[in-house]
């Protein structure tokens, strides 16, 4: 059975190989995709200049995912890990100066919409994975990290009633994913600010998805899905709704998963060119589709037999992809370990 146990036991094992290619990609400069609005000739510069924390791993996002992978590994598994190299490779990333470099980016009115909201959603996971971990250097990060992470969770929660529909696509637009993510960082804090950012989620996701009804989950995946919006928003759901409310909302939301149906929504995807930066988003959905079904059994009764067939789903799609997560193309290596580190540490800390 694919439980926690067996879950934080892999992650343990491959956690120097997830940090290693993590913080190798975190601080490869070439091939970068960047991101960025010009107003004028002397708006194009080396996107090092605009991002001095998160340059590498081909793009901003990307980046992000990469030091959350360093950090949230770190933390969980210091004993297994080369602690002293990945302090001084982060160290000298997550710096005040870089940061504020950072947040200059992104206060730029040009830049108001980039990376909104996958990217901001990823930075206020790292952000929440800082704050929580009892550590000298650690917390030195989380305070250089903090204003651009209450910056991006502000201007979130002020883009959020101008949604009129959420974005149900597989891929970085899709609005339930950087939600649980909003959700994560705002319930890492206290205070007032956190309330806010919180009942900001919570409003939003009873707005855009509590009547859902029949999810056509037959129709996934689509061709460079990374992403299940069917199940983000059914885990994005369980966060939001308590127990007593969600149980009947998931059996309305997808009727018929008790007889393994819609079973395309449950069948790994087959990524037929792992080169090809599109296709390669595949392997990422098989891993945080596991992520999901893992989460989702877990809200369920063990009598329940939705919480068989998820748990049977999340073991096939995470040994479909996670044998891809180092040692392959650039294409998947880049970004690949934040989803199977998120689904691997799914059930520890935050």
């Amino acid at each position: 059975m694919f439980d926690v146990e067996q879950r934080t036991d892999l992650l343990r094992e491959r956690a120097d190989d997830y940090v290693s290619v993590a913080l190798k990609s975190a601080t490869r400069e070439y091939p970068h995709f960047p991101y960025f609005i010009a107003s004028e000739p002397d708006s194009y510069k080396l996107h090092r200049i605009f991002h001095p924390a998160f340059y590498g791993s081909f793009d901003w996002h990307s980046c992000v995912e990469m030091h959350w992978v360093a950090v949230r590994l770190m933390r969980l598994f210091p004993d297994a890990l080369p602690m002293d190299d990945a302090r001084r490779i982060l160290g000298a990333l997550l710096t005040k100066e870089n940061l504020e470099a950072e947040l200059s980016f992104f206060r730029d009115p040009n830049h108001k919409s980039l990376e909104r909201p996958y990217g901001w959603g990823w930075l206020l996971r790292l952000a929440a994975e800082l704050s929580e971990w009892d550590d000298s250097q650690g917390q030195e990060w989380s305070r250089a990290v903090e204003p651009l992470a209450e910056y991006l969770a502000n201007a979130m929660v002020s883009w959020l009633p101008k949604l009129t529909y959420p974005n149900r696509v597989g891929n970085h637009p899709n609005t339930a994913f950087s939600l649980s993510n909003l959700l994560v960082f705002a319930e890492s804090r206290k205070g007032a600010a956190a309330e806010g950012w919180r009942d900001a989620v919570v409003s939003t996701a009873i707005r855009l998805y509590q009547n859902d009804r029949d999810y056509p989950g037959s129709f996934e995946p689509s061709s460079a899905d990374f992403l299940s919006p069917c199940l983000c928003e059914a885990e994005l759901m369980s966060r939001v709704l308590p127990g007593q409310e969600f149980l009947p909302w998931f059996e309305i939301f997808l009727p018929s998963l008790a007889e393994s149906e819609p079973a395309a929504l449950l069948t790994p995807a087959e990524v037929s060119d792992p080169t090809d930066g599109q296709i390669a988003h595949l392997h990422g959905l098989n891993l945080s589709r596991a992520w999901a079904l893992v989460r989702l059994s877990g809200t369920l009764p063990d009598s329940d037999p939705r919480s068989g067939v998820m748990m049977a789903a999340a073991e096939r799609h995470a040994w479909t992809s996670l044998p891809h997560v180092t040692g392959s193309d650039y294409m998947v290596e880049h970004w690949l370990a934040a989803y199977a580190t998120l689904l691997l540490s799914a059930g520890q800390a935050s």
